[in-house]
């Protein structure tokens, strides 16, 4: 009779092993819960609201071209930041992005000029740049990112819907013009003590330097990734050059073809360089969608309905719809995260129909005294882009997510400029109506282009789910027995999943 064996006592685990791991976990969301947001809020180009209080002899066109520098360089930066959040690793770059915007709000006060303005919201831009793809290499180090990822979708998507609204609420008493270059210097302040916090302990722990070191070996940065990950700056230095120009008084059928361009070219490079065939492609797709309509609406939407034009419940009555919207955008998020990761896929165009949903809304319900009627649209377009991110996330790998990303900023300033044309075309139509003047025809001018906008957007989303889900479908890959089938996008295999500790990305 064989003799089972002697079972091995299994080795004690030390209590700093346990507790550095969860701290780190902690503190990756406390990060990613506030430096997000503030990445986000350096978007909005708010000069224009203080203008009252500029020096008589600043000219407010040259401050409000300054001040609109943040996010061109942010887009410019984030591909960049990509590919070196890769290769030094996620809380040295998280360190460095909120220094750049601890000492660019700390300056902000002293601002008096245009050039002054200007290189602060380059060093806002930058600033935010490297946040956005650290944080989210900061999650994906983690083993468990099946938590913090949703999180760190869902806050993306409740900042893209609410970031007008978070910069424009410290003006709302402002004295002093400078405000807009330092709207939150203490939670700037909170989130540069958590990085400091998060690098030490990632210095110290082992957990956290095994980790990197076997995401480092299974997906390594390689010249493919780097190549592909440059390339989405050609885009990105193209419609941040066509955004400058724009302000030297383009025609607006001239800015919104502009724009127009860029967004096909965005399209056109996620469908030919995107990693990981159809599952790459979803991904980069959603970035451009959910760029290109969610924040360029909610912007024109919290102008519209800030008071003063057709009745708006102002700032005040705005932050029971936008609050409501991120606890929806964070809710949906965990809802798809806690799915099987090979159903996970089928969210993607139910969140982006819900984006559609939302813009369809804020046409028919926009403008409103009443701003809890709000909380319809805007809680459609946050949930439905959380959904949709972390959908298309979940398949992939890294160097894949920090494409996506990478597209979904360019997108921004597109919609934006679109936005802009539109908004121009309604304003000279005004123009030639013989009075100007009137305001009752500037504000209906104003709320004819949010719903025009808001039908161009719907129409351009529709045309990207359309277009993905014909590629999709056309994508061919070898079957074991030689033979081209059609699958709807690939999952990777446990082995390429493991984490740290062997875990697969489902365990977590």
């Amino acid at each position: 009779m064989a003799v089972p064996p002697i079972p091995q006592a299994r080795a004690a685990v030390p209590v700093r092993a346990v507790r550095v791991p969860l701290m780190l976990d902690l503190v990756v969301g406390l990060l990613v819960a506030v430096a997000l947001p503030l990445a986000i809020v350096a978007i909005p180009n708010t000069i224009s609201v203080v203008a009252a209080l500029l020096p008589p002899d600043a000219s407010q066109i040259a401050m409000t071209r300054a001040h609109g520098l943040a996010l061109p360089v942010m887009l410019l930066t984030v591909p960049l930041a990509s590919v070196a959040v890769r290769r030094f690793r996620s809380a040295p770059i998280l360190v460095v992005g909120l220094t750049l915007l601890a000492a660019a709000d700390a300056a902000g006060g002293y601002a008096g000029s245009a050039v002054m303005v200007g290189v602060l919201r380059v060093l806002h831009g930058v600033g935010a740049g490297l946040l956005l793809p650290a944080t989210l290499v900061a999650v994906w180090e983690r083993p468990r990112r099946r938590f913090l990822l949703p999180l760190w979708a869902g806050t993306l998507a409740a900042s893209l819907a609410g970031a007008q609204a978070l910069a424009l609420w410290p003006l709302a008493k402002a004295t002093a013009w400078q405000v807009t270059l330092q709207p939150y210097p203490l939670l700037t302040g909170v989130a540069l003590a958590l990085a400091a916090v998060y690098l030490v302990l990632w210095i110290v722990s082992r957990d956290g330097a095994d980790a990197d070191r076997a995401e480092s070996d299974a997906e390594g940065t390689s010249a493919s990734e780097r190549s592909r990950l440059g390339l989405a700056a050609v885009p990105a230095a193209g419609i941040a050059v066509l955004a400058v120009g724009t302000t030297f008084d383009w025609p607006p059928v001239l800015v919104i073809a502009a724009a127009a361009v860029a967004v096909v070219a965005m399209l056109g490079l996620g469908a030919v360089a995107a990693f990981e065939g159809p599952g790459g492609r979803t991904l980069a797709f959603t970035g451009v969608a959910v760029g290109l309509v969610v924040l360029p609406t909610a912007a024109q939407t919290t102008y519209v309905e800030m008071g003063g034009v057709r009745g708006g419940p102002g700032l005040s009555g705005l932050w029971l719809p936008f609050t409501l919207a991120a606890v929806v955008a964070l809710a949906a998020a965990y809802l798809v995260g806690a799915v099987a990761e090979e159903r996970a896929g089928k969210f993607v165009g139910a969140g982006l129909v819900a984006v559609v949903a939302g813009l369809s809304a804020i046409r028919l319900i926009a403008p409103t005294s009443d701003g809890l009627l709000l909380v319809v649209p805007f809680a459609l377009l946050a949930g439905g882009s959380a959904v949709a991110l972390v959908a298309a996330l979940r398949p992939v790998r890294i160097g894949t997510a920090l494409l996506g990303l990478s597209l979904c900023f360019p997108a921004i300033l597109a919609g934006f400029l679109l936005g802009t044309g539109v908004q121009l075309t309604h304003l000279q139509d005004v123009a030639r109506s013989g009075d100007p003047t009137k305001p009752e025809l500037i504000a209906q001018a104003f709320v004819d282009a949010l719903w025009t906008w808001a039908l161009v957007g719907g129409f351009a989303v529709v045309g990207i789910i359309v277009i993905a889900s014909w590629l999709g479908r056309r994508e061919p890959v070898p079957s074991r027995r030689g033979r081209a089938v059609l699958v709807p996008s690939p999952t990777p295999s446990p082995e390429e999943e493991a984490g740290d500790n062997g875990e697969t990305f489902s365990d977590r």
